[in-house]
């Protein structure tokens, strides 16, 4: 899967990820209303407005972008129809040709690591048949229990040709509290970094490995450095636009080939709509909005590179 990534990436000659994280508050009005209409102010009805708000919004972007991120998390908040919702939305973005990044950042051990990696990159087992389930291209994955709890997302990425994106320093203030902690003299999360490296190297593409690494675009120097470390893994790169990172911080986490990293915008392109530049599309042309903010940040990108 990281050959079809890195394949879309020089198509569109667009590092960029489109992180679909809804919540209600960015959700147009008219599309609440329809929801809720025929669903009521109800889980359901919510699950039915973030499905259709997610469908405009992959429609505007799926010719200029090769990859979304929806974060599990802004589904799950909803339940068994916020689930369902995410599905549907997996689904529809794969049939548009996009690559699917299941930002869901799981991490356990053994027989309970194995059962996150087969609901989302593998498939489960009923009696004869097996079947996928949630079915995205790559996971987000918590590396903090060690090998025990990546294993299993590795082993179930080589059996059906998808990937993860190993949490090494992430892009929220308080990251450092453990991850910038010196351990024989160096940050934890160059530590990590190493082990990223390690585990990748049993499971490599033609050029870049199938096991990636995810650095906020808030730390460039410490991308700078985890660059150098992980000279094989492609870096999901978070924090771009409503963080603070901008394409000038982006330039230490490509490799020389220009390839190498994938920066993801979330609400700064779901919800542009509601910023000033872009208001003039208003909430009806809230999609138009979402594509013309990820043209701006596909130029900046561009140019810093």
């Amino acid at each position: 899967m990281i050959e079809k990534l890195i394949e879309g990436i020089k198509k569109k000659n667009a590092p960029v990820v489109v992180g679909l994280d809804p919540m209600l508050g960015f959700v147009p009005g008219f599309i609440k209303e329809k929801a809720f209409q025929e669903l009521g102010e109800t889980l359901e009805g919510a699950g039915e407005a973030i499905w259709q708000y997610n469908r405009g919004l992959i429609d505007a972007v799926a010719d200029i972008v090769p990859a979304v991120k929806p974060q599990i998390a802004m589904y799950e908040q909803f339940g068994l129809p916020g689930l369902a919702a995410y599905k549907k939305t997996v689904d529809y973005a794969k049939e548009k040709g996009l690559v699917v990044i299941g930002d869901v950042k799981r991490g356990d051990i053994g027989s309970t690591s194995a059962a996150y990696a087969a609901a989302h990159l593998g498939r489960v087992k009923i009696g004869d048949h097996a079947f996928p389930v949630f079915d995205e291209d790559f996971a987000t994955v918590n590396p903090y229990l060690g090998t025990d709890g990546i294993k299993p997302f590795i082993d179930a990425a080589r059996e059906n040709g998808k990937g993860i994106f190993i949490l090494v320093k992430t892009s929220n203030p308080s990251s450092g509290e453990f991850q910038d902690r010196k351990i024989d003299g160096r940050p934890l999360y160059e530590w990590v970094g190493e082990k990223v490296a390690e585990w990748g190297a049993f499971h490599m593409g033609s050029t870049y490995s199938y096991v990636g690494a995810v650095v906020g675009a808030t730390y460039p120097e410490m991308g700078k450095v985890l660059r150098a470390l992980m000279p094989k893994a492609y870096i999901l790169v978070p924090g771009y636009g409503a963080q603070g990172g901008r394409g000038s911080d982006l330039v230490p986490f490509f490799n020389a080939d220009g390839l190498g990293a994938i920066v993801n915008s979330s609400r700064g392109i779901i919800a542009a709509w509601q910023q000033e530049k872009y208001a003039r599309f208003g909430e009806k042309a809230y999609a138009d909005a979402a594509r013309a903010a990820a043209l701006d940040m596909i130029d900046d990108i561009r140019s810093a590179l």
